[in-house]
């Protein structure tokens, strides 16, 4: 039995959600997503103007002359939700932990789905798959991956990232709209994101508290490592100690930037003190301009 409590924050995010997504995100996604998966329909001779890249050698060997392989745009896309489960998400210093911040953002994205006809699935992961939800359509699907969101409860602690990602290549057979949600404390992901990042179309979506960045300057405080429970004794008055804390913050967030550039995956930079909508707008009118 799902407690009260869940079912009443399930309808709160599903009644915030549902207004920008009538009056935003609808027409954003559907310009942005919609036609990006194609599949081969056949194959005809090249024209002048055609996309070389489009050339199907083995034809063109055996003909004699160049013939180019012809796509049709699937009817349908298929939306996945990879989202880090592990200890750090229950961290927040503001309004919202960093888990109901991603929870909210599922929402937001698994209703533009539907509403343009297309599948949602889930993925919860810790450092092992915790919950994998199938693609399917509809508004009680989206409620139910809603409520799995907020109510399950993870077995594991720490992250992998690479495991995630691999997963979701082998269940999800087809290219699907992935979208990848934490706040990236792991290691040695770089390779899974390559290959994924081939297969699907992969937005990573980085979500960060501002306590993460800086320390603020309020004597002895004991620091915890979620994840893996150590905890250290630090005095935030020293002001070399925050400033080598807020440089070792910049240099991972640089870092994972220039990863995610070099590897071509887009990115959505969410923070915890920061209404979310705004950066998952600018996004959205991004990628539709590129795609123009």
């Amino acid at each position: 039995m799902i407690p009260k409590e869940i079912l009443k924050k399930v309808k709160r995010i599903e009644i915030q959600t549902r207004g920008l997504v009538n009056d935003v995100f609808s027409g954003e996604y559907h310009s942005v997503f919609k036609g990006r998966g194609m599949e081969f329909a056949e194959v005809r001779e090249y024209r002048y103007g055609d996309d070389i890249r489009n050339i199907d050698w083995n034809v063109t060997a055996r003909a004699g002359h160049p013939f180019v392989k012809v796509f049709d745009e699937e009817r349908e896309l298929t939306v996945m939700l990879m989202v880090d489960a592990s200890r750090s998400a229950e961290f927040g210093t503001f309004l919202q932990m960093k888990g109901e911040i991603s929870a909210e953002i599922c929402a937001l994205l698994a209703f533009s789905a539907i509403k343009n006809n297309d599948k949602v699935g889930l993925i919860i992961f810790t450092d092992k798959i915790e919950k994998f939800v199938p693609p399917k359509k509809g508004k009680a699907h989206v409620l139910r991956v809603i409520r799995e969101l907020l109510y399950y409860k993870p077995e594991s602690t720490k992250t992998d990232i690479s495991l995630a990602l691999e997963y979701m290549s082998r269940v999800v057979t087809r290219r699907a709209v992935s979208f990848i949600i934490s706040d990236f404390q792991a290691e040695d992901y770089e390779q899974a994101l390559r290959i994924a990042g081939r297969r699907h179309d992969l937005i990573a979506v980085t979500i960060t508290d501002p306590r993460e960045l800086d320390l603020p300057n309020v004597g002895f405080i004991e620091l915890e490592d979620a994840e893996t429970g150590e905890t250290i004794l630090v005095d935030t008055t020293d002001p070399a100690l925050r400033s080598a804390f807020a440089g070792s913050a910049i240099s991972v967030s640089g870092k994972r930037e220039k990863l995610l550039q070099k590897i071509n995956i887009d990115r959505i930079d969410i923070r915890t003190d920061r209404p979310y909508a705004e950066p998952l707008i600018r996004f959205f009118r991004m990628r539709a301009k590129r795609f123009r």
